[in-house]
């Protein structure tokens, strides 16, 4: 069980708008699916690696 509270936005900070929150997942997207190819290439490179010596 977790002991930390949740942050909560304070009254005075308006709402995301949905153009910010597709913005924040667009980003996201691109971050995962550079990081899961980045770790693909690592991959195929070690195991090249290791099947010529």
């Amino acid at each position: 069980m977790s002991t930390t509270q949740p942050v909560a936005r304070t009254a005075a900070a308006p709402p995301l708008r949905v153009r910010d929150q597709a913005r924040e997942a667009a980003a996201l997207i691109a971050f995962s699916a550079a990081t899961a190819c980045g770790l693909a290439l690592a991959l195929l490179l070690l195991t090249h690696l290791g099947s010529q010596g």
